[in-house]
This record gives C-alpha cells, structure tokens and sequence, in this order.
C-alpha cells in the first residue's frame, strides 16, 4: 500500500512538472529561443516563476514586458486540459533537456523547447534524412521516393518527412516498406491530421517511428504553422532530399532552412518540361547534390555527419578495429556475393541489425554492395 501511494505521488510530480513546461509557453513574449535561455540558467520551468526580477533581468535579449508577464502569470486551467488530452490520446511531452531529445534538432538556432510525440523519439533517430516534395506528385516522384525512401530505411536511416499528400506521404510508406523508423512532423496539433485520408498512416507510423509536433491540441493546420514545420523537419535531419518542386514550393523554404542550419541539399532532377520539377531542377543548378540513387546521398552524409556509427576511414580502417558483430558477419562473407537474406538467416540477427553492420562494414571498406542487395567481401 506504502508503495503504491509513493508511486502516485511520483506519478503527480512529474505531471506537475510538465505543466510548468506547459505554462511557461503560454507566457506572452516567450519565444523559442527565449524560453531554451531561460532553461539553460534555471535548468526546470517552475525555477523560471520562481526567479527574482533582478535574475530574469540577466537573460540575454529578454525584455522588461516579458519580466513582468512571468512575474505576474496566472494560470488559467489550460495546461491541466493540455495535459488531459495528452493521456487521452497516449502522447508523451518530450522536453529539450531530456535525453532522447533529437541531437541534430538541438544544435539548431531556434529548436522547440519541447515536442507532442506520439510513438517514440530514440538515438537512432540521430541518423535521420528529410524527404520533401510537392503534393501533386507525379507517379515518377511517388515511385523514387518510396525507392529512395524504402533503401535509406534499409540502410539504419530513419526517414523525415511532413505527412503532406504526394512525396511526403510516399516517403513516410517507403520507409515503413523497408521496415525502419520515420518520423512525421506536423503543422498542426497531434490531435488533427492533415490530410484525413493519413489516419491510418498515422497510426503505422507511431509504431516504427513517431509522429511529432510543437504545436498544442487542437491547432489548425494553417498555412502560417508550415515554416515552422519545415524547420523542424529540416533540423532533425542530417540532410533534406527534395523531389519534385515547383518555384513556389514549400519544399524549398525546407532546403533554405536546411542550408541555413548548415545541412546538405539534395534533389532529385526531373523532366525539364515538367512544372513540378522546374524547383528541383534549379536547386541542382544553384548546387544542390544531384541524386540518382540511394548512394550518392550516403556517401555524402556518412563520412561527414554519422553520430551513431563509429568509423574510420576505409584505407585505414582494418578488419580488427570492426565491432565484434562485425567481424562476426565479416567471416560469413567471401570474395563469392551473397544476399543480405542468407546473412540474416546465417548470423541469426534482426534485419535492422543486419543493415547496420553491413553499413559499417562497407564504410570501413572491406565490403562492397552489389545490385540486388548482393554482397561481397574485399579481396
């Protein structure tokens, strides 16, 4: 009975402690980058309501009116409702000081102070690639996406992208095919999906991934929120592919949004007569990475960014520096192909597992891939 009583008093603490992250959004003047500076000298929301004028005062950039908006905050009910609706539809608040917080998102300017998620945020989520597009995607971009979207799972990659009608949703479908993660980001609340015809979707994608947003329950998907969305979409991922994009598309702010938060551009070149290919045509011009497979958006992105795979260079690497799981599919392997099936069926290990050695392997360049998913060791 002792135990269950002190299990619910944790229970209400951290629920108290949510709401504070909660209230202290709704405080009028309290942006973004605001509130991260607040959290970083205070570390905990309710230390903010708690700070002496003369302390909030040596926040950087922080002005009187907002002082006295934190100093006179009356809470109104909103963040006991806020955190209701949380329970009801089984959606966590993952705050910007925990740890499975999305490194990539973290390092950028402005990054949320925290986020709806529905599904799961993990680590292996820092090897994540935006995929965007235009909605009235031709069957070409709907086809490559879900391809390139499909291999990248494959690969250990989680894939990002908006849930939006065309490559969004082609996207999110490749990635599910290939049996990895995917995260969707909202311009809306958790609440309302957009379009109607991704609910299921939805659903699939809270199982291998998450569907996340910034954004509190009930919030419209209005065309202001997409910016917002983008930078997000653009911030968690180590790199944005975009297919098919007219001059006007949203999925070009995404790929300034990327480029401005220091990340790789890539697009996917279409027919020069084609309306919708007219935006990634000229990103290719303006020197985007032109991608005609899978690998030329890898080998731009491993050597340079991965955070989860530890690894050399291949002329310097040796068979004896690989992890023990490597070096153990290593000796299943001969200078004879062998299918990525017999090797998963061989070393007894998930496929996701599989991937993901085999990707350290041919980083360390004692592996090749073939066509066919076909590989070879190297002589």
């Amino acid at each position: 009975m002792l135990k269950t009583n002190s299990l619910s008093r944790e229970t209400n603490l951290k629920k108290e402690e949510i709401a504070f992250w909660l209230k202290l959004r709704q405080v009028p003047g309290i942006g973004n980058v605001i509130f991260n500076r607040l959290i970083k000298i205070f570390t905990t929301p309710e230390k903010v309501f708690h700070a002496s004028p003369d302390e909030l005062k040596k926040i950087e950039g922080i002005r009187p009116q907002t002082i006295e908006e934190i100093l006179n905050f009356k809470d109104n009910g909103w963040a006991e409702k806020e955190l209701a609706l949380m329970e009801k539809h089984g959606v966590k608040l993952l705050t910007i000081t925990d740890e499975n917080f999305p490194l990539n998102l973290k390092q950028i300017y402005d990054p949320p102070p925290f986020l709806y998620v529905k599904g799961e945020i993990t680590k292996e989520d820092n090897l994540a690639l935006a995929i965007v597009g235009s909605r009235n995607a031709s069957s070409y971009g709907k086809s490559i996406t879900k391809r390139i979207a499909r291999e990248l799972a494959e690969r250990g990659f989680t894939i990002v992208s908006g849930l939006a009608r065309g490559i969004d949703t082609f996207a999110h479908k490749g990635a599910l095919e290939g049996k990895g993660r995917t995260i969707a980001v909202l311009g809306s609340g958790i609440d309302i999906i957009y379009p109607g015809e991704n609910k299921v979707l939805v659903e699939e994608i809270a199982l291998s991934g998450a569907v996340i947003t910034e954004f509190p329950f009930g919030t419209k998907p209005e065309a202001i929120n997409f910016p917002s969305r983008n930078r997000i979409i653009s911030g968690l991922s180590l790199g944005t592919v975009i297919v098919e994009a007219s001059f006007r598309s949203g999925s070009l702010i995404t790929a300034r949004l990327a480029l401005e938060q220091g990340r790789e551009v890539f697009a996917v070149p279409g027919n020069i007569d084609s309306p919708g290919s007219k935006g990634t045509n000229r990103l290719i011009q303006e020197g985007a990475k032109l991608v005609l497979d899978p690998e030329d958006i890898i080998e731009e992105i491993l050597p340079h960014h991965s955070p989860t795979i530890n690894f050399d260079s291949p002329k310097t690497r040796k068979p004896n520096q690989l992890t023990p799981e490597g070096q153990n599919l290593l000796k299943l392997m001969d200078i004879n192909p062998v299918h990525i099936d017999q090797l998963i069926q061989k070393s007894g290990l998930p496929p996701s597992q599989v991937t993901s050695i085999l990707l350290e392997l041919e980083l360390s360049g004692v592996i090749k891939q073939l066509p066919g998913k076909m590989f070879i060791k190297v002589a």
